[in-house]
This record gives structure tokens, C-alpha cells and sequence, in this order.
């Protein structure tokens, strides 16, 4: 089989979401009997200090069999979090107070043991 055909079998169906660094591609794939599957790859850029830059790529192969459940859970856990959350995005990148907020919520309560409490530095010792 010439290198084309081989091209042209691999690339049966894609998408592409770009998200951020993130980037997915969906891929519509066949097997060695000509059956479908689905591959689905995580493309995450990361820049190094000397300003080069590498990926990281994880990905997951869908088989026709497993379709319909993967296709429900995925559903509820969307659901799920929609339904807990809500759409608006929570996280330090959409927010420029997020972590002044964050850590407002979390800060701990004084008590009498903590406030009593000497920081000591150990230059000190």
C-alpha cells in the first residue's frame, strides 16, 4: 500500500478543540479489519525558561463497544459538575483576586494557643 493510502485511512474523521495550552484532537480511526474506533488526544504545551517549548500527550482510545456507557458517565459527570458549580469558570486564570479570595475563605481562625504564639526565626538561635 502506497504511503498516501496509509495517510488517507488515518485520517477518516477529526476535530479540534483548542482550550488554553490545551489543545484535543478527536480522531475517527480504523482497525486492521476496517472497523471504527475513536482516539482521543490531550495536546499540552509547556515553555521552558530558555523560551523553547515541548508537548505532553496523553491519549485515550474508544472502542464502538464501549460507546454508549462511556457516553453516559460522561454525561452525568458533566451534569454533575454543571448541576454542583454551574458553568462560571472558578480558577486563578479566570479570576485576578482568586487566590486573595481563596485563601480569605480558608484563613484559620486564632484561638487562644495560636495567639499566643511567638514566631521564632532561627537566626534567634
Amino acid at each position: 500500500m502506497r504511503e498516501n493510502d496509509m495517510l488517507e485511512k488515518e485520517e477518516i474523521f477529526s476535530k479540534v478543540l483548542r482550550a488554553g495550552r490545551r489543545t484535543y484532537f478527536f480522531d475517527v480511526r480504523a482497525t486492521k479489519a476496517d472497523d471504527y474506533y475513536i482516539t482521543i488526544t490531550e495536546s499540552k504545551k509547556f515553555t521552558e525558561e530558555d523560551g523553547s517549548f515541548h508537548f505532553k500527550k496523553h491519549k485515550i482510545y474508544l472502542y464502538k463497544e464501549d460507546f454508549a456507557a462511556f457516553s453516559e458517565i460522561l454525561e452525568e459527570m458533566t451534569s454533575y459538575v454543571l448541576n454542583h458549580k454551574g458553568e462560571e469558570v472558578i480558577s486563578e486564570r479566570h479570576q485576578k483576586d482568586f487566590k486573595k479570595e481563596f485563601y480569605a475563605e480558608k484563613a484559620p481562625v486564632e484561638t487562644s494557643a495560636t495567639a499566643s504564639f511567638t514566631d521564632i526565626d532561627f537566626d534567634d538561635i
